[in-house]
């Protein structure tokens, strides 16, 4: 499985013969202006919530694609009104694709979309395929609920987090984050990208191994294998 940074939330997944694209806001990040959307691939888009920068790019890029976009119901809806086919989903509930098994996770967030509809409640997701079991929780605070998920998901590969506080968990709360989900290696996203969110990078990866965790804070463009 490989997992490519590509800015802010925005992640690739390609696993086996699909490719999964988590929250593409790109072209208005001034960060990430070397990657170029019109080249970027998905099966699948998946949408933790519906604030711009998580669903800026996601129409462009699933008109061209065809990918289908997974998220709860009232962002599925939004995208279908635009001709983009979708499958909704809602926290606690899980559905088997051909890529493995999403799981709907919880989220402590807001979410709304840029004209200040209403969009539905955020969230996160598990994803399970039959080598790998990845956590990506989207924007939201440190929750107590993330310890059900290696009890009932089971042991995680890899959890992403956010890191870059003010709007989401900071360095300190994700390390907390980490041990509730029993996952010793972190990739940290939603930092540096406005100034609300600068972070310490070398402060932060430093916190979590003296917290005997792994985080990485992968440059925008780069990708890991696991």
């Amino acid at each position: 499985m490989k997992i490519s940074y590509l800015g802010h939330s925005c992640i690739s997944i390609e696993t086996g013969d699909k490719t999964l694209l988590i929250d593409p806001f790109i072209t208005g990040n001034e960060l990430a202006s070397a990657i170029d959307i019109n080249t970027l691939y998905a099966d699948y888009i998946l949408v933790t919530h519906a604030h711009q920068d998580h669903i800026l790019d996601v129409e462009v890029i699933a008109k061209r694609t065809g990918a289908i976009v997974v998220s709860n119901y009232e962002i599925v809806t939004y995208f279908e009104a635009k001709g983009i086919s979708g499958h909704p989903m809602n926290h606690g509930g899980k559905w088997k694709f051909d890529f493995g098994t999403v799981h709907y996770t919880n989220a402590i967030h807001s979410s709304s979309f840029p004209d200040g509809s209403y969009g539905g409640q955020p969230g996160g997701f598990v994803i399970e395929t039959s080598h790998h079991r990845i956590y990506i929780a989207g924007d939201t605070a440190l929750t107590y609920d993330m310890k059900l998920i290696p009890e009932i998901i089971g042991e995680l590969d890899l959890a992403v987090l956010p890191v870059g506080d003010n709007f989401t968990m900071g360095v300190d709360e994700a390390i907390k984050a980490s041990k509730f989900l029993n996952c010793n290696k972190i990739l940290g996203y939603h930092f540096d990208t406005f100034g609300y969110i600068e972070i310490d990078k070398t402060k932060a990866v430093e916190k979590f191994r003296k917290a005997r965790k792994k985080l990485l804070l992968l440059p925008i463009g780069d990708n890991i294998k696991i």
